[in-house]
């Protein structure tokens, strides 16, 4: 039973949250999701509450996910070994089967189940739907440590968004639907491309202009050179980090993305913990947010 008190306090949460809601209200806010909160059952329904409390809230969300530790091990389990370049997986023409087997079936459909038994509408599709992206090769080059010469390498059907048509998720949007998708995306050369979620969230994220990008990730959000959480930089400030090696490691390319979506157009993107239980509404609805917010 609920006591007054507790009445109290969630009406004033509910106070608290009212200006953040009309700040967003119609606005559409993309949401990155990966990491080890897709693994957990637990995170996995907050986060499906937190999307159905976004919509319900005017906010019109855009889910798009990754899923390289599901991928990892269906390939292991049917027994294809991964070969790598540079650090990065070569993505062959059986990969890649196995790659939009797993993210546009079993995780998108598991992601839209958890945000339909919340009572919302979603739909799960890939960039192949719609013709909403198409994707060229990626071309990543790396330096060789001994000659100094740089070499590209083949990755093979590992890809780059290059368009976006934004025309069905206006209509979704306008359908009340909340798209979920998987980044997986045909080429002009008729190739089908695994592309990282990050750079795929990106591209969509620019292509609607959205008000926010949300990252959720396994660490907190940018750090300092003493560990404490930065809540906010701009896109100088960030490169200056990056520069002098504040920003190192694998954060380095997800703050370039970010960077990236921001000359694209999106208003803010946000790097935060996806491990903590409603990270997104105490990122959109609450003063101080959840993360580090990247501006232009």
């Amino acid at each position: 039973m609920t006591t007054l008190s507790d009445a109290e306090a969630q009406a004033s949460l509910l106070s608290a949250a009212l200006p953040f809601m009309q700040r967003y209200e119609n606005k559409t806010v993309v949401i990155k999701y990966g990491g080890h909160a897709m693994g957990n059952q637990e995170l996995g329904r907050a986060f499906a509450r937190d999307i159905a409390l976004l919509k319900q809230s005017g906010v019109n969300p855009i889910v798009v996910h990754g899923g390289g530790p599901q991928i990892a091990e269906m390939l292991k389990r049917l027994g294809i070994e991964s070969k790598f370049e540079g650090g990065l997986r070569v993505t062959d023409q059986r990969t890649v089967e196995i790659v939009e087997m797993v993210l546009a079936g079993s995780i998108n459909k598991e992601i839209v189940a958890l945000i339909n038994a919340e009572g919302e509408w979603a739909i799960g599709l890939c960039g192949k739907d719609g013709n909403m992206v198409f994707a060229e090769q990626a071309r990543k080059t790396v330096v060789d440590p001994d000659s100094n010469i740089e070499r590209v390498l083949d990755l093979g059907f590992v890809g780059e968004p290059v368009e976006v048509d934004r025309t069905l998720l206006d209509l979704l949007a306008r359908s009340e639907m909340i798209p979920v998708i998987a980044p997986v995306a045909p080429g002009r050369d008729g190739n089908t491309y695994n592309i990282n979620a990050d750079t795929f969230a990106g591209a969509i994220a620019g292509a609607v202009k959205a008000a926010r990008l949300l990252f959720l990730t396994d660490v907190p959000g940018v750090l300092d050179r003493d560990g404490k959480l930065i809540d906010e930089l701009t896109v100088s400030q960030a490169r200056s980090l990056i520069k002098d090696g504040t920003i190192s490691g694998g954060m380095i390319p997800k703050v370039e993305t970010c960077i990236q979506a921001i000359e694209r157009g999106v208003e803010g993107v946000v790097i935060l913990n996806g491990k903590t239980a409603h990270a997104v509404l105490l990122e959109m609805f609450t003063e101080r947010g959840a993360g580090t917010l990247i501006v232009p």
